[in-house]
């Protein structure tokens, strides 16, 4: 018998049909067909129950390099992976979200922010932005940014499908010096430019709509200089603006993995710190 739409019959061969998966863990949102649990702290994504062969898509970000100081670069996002297609069954995965690189003190040594973890997916912290004399660029998800101090002027790189490098700066001048900016997951850093006096801007981060809107993250931070010079703007997606003179660089947005800014070049002054990572687990309901 049909009508309606549907087969009687049909339905009468599955009476108590549920194909859906059983999870528990994080904070839990739908939009549409999907089920979302989203964790802006480590913890649990406990699969209760699970039909075969099911799978999720996910987004790992961990946490951003902090901003180097005295002329610091702008610090590296964390890496960025998403996907769809994940296999789970029904147990216990933990997730870790990574901590955002801690703030520097002056001419001290940047930090790099912390791996992000789900199933077998591991995003890898962002590098720290390069800093006062004697403390040195990171490498991570997304490569620190330069200073203009030799020999630790070097590039951060980061990793091919996480994020991007950061950018180089401007030479060793006596008179005025600019940080470049940090990689973001979207795009690298900017170089800095002695010529016109201007620290690089973070690269721009990606956009993800797997809370059911987009939502850009894992910016870059921008360049740290002179005062009376341009500083680096974060990278679209929370990366934190470098600063001039005394000021510390801004940290990074919490929860978005974007990398942390650079400082000026006056004594006491210090990198901001990175924004923690995220991680965030959706399936069809």
């Amino acid at each position: 018998m049909t009508g309606f739409g549907y087969n009687i019959n049909t339905l009468g061969a599955y009476p108590n049909r549920d194909v859906s998966i059983d999870a528990s863990g994080g904070t839990v949102t739908t939009s549409g067909d999907y089920t979302i649990h989203s964790f802006t702290s480590s913890g649990t994504f406990t699969v209760n129950s699970a039909p075969a062969d099911s799978t999720v898509e996910y987004l790992v970000i961990a946490g951003g390099g902090s901003g180097g100081s005295d002329h610091g670069g702008g610090g590296g996002a964390g890496g960025y992976r998403t996907a769809t297609g994940l296999a789970i069954s029904a147990q216990a995965y933990t997730i870790t979200v990574g901590a955002g690189g801690a703030t520097t003190s002056y001419i001290g040594q940047a930090n790099n922010g912390s791996n992000s973890v789900f199933s077998s997916i591991t995003s890898t912290g962002g590098g720290c932005g390069g800093g006062g004399s004697g403390t040195a660029v990171g490498n991570g998800g997304s490569g620190g940014a330069a200073k203009p101090y030799a020999p630790y002027n070097g590039v951060g790189t980061g990793i091919s499908g996480q994020g991007h490098n950061g950018g180089t700066s401007s030479s060793d001048e006596s008179s005025h010096r600019e940080g470049g900016g940090g990689g973001g997951a979207g795009a690298v850093g900017v170089n800095s430019t002695y010529a016109t006096g201007a620290a690089g801007n973070g690269g721009a981060g990606s956009a993800s709509s797997i809370t059911g809107s987009s939502v850009t993250r894992a910016g870059g931070g921008g360049g740290g200089c002179s005062v009376g010079f341009t500083l680096g703007i974060g990278g679209a997606g929370g990366g934190g603006n470098g600063v001039t003179g005394s000021s510390a660089g801004n940290a990074g947005t919490v929860n978005s993995g974007s990398g942390g800014g650079g400082s000026g070049g006056v004594s006491a002054s210090t990198g901001g710190a990175g924004g923690s990572g995220i991680v965030i687990v959706r399936y069809l309901t």
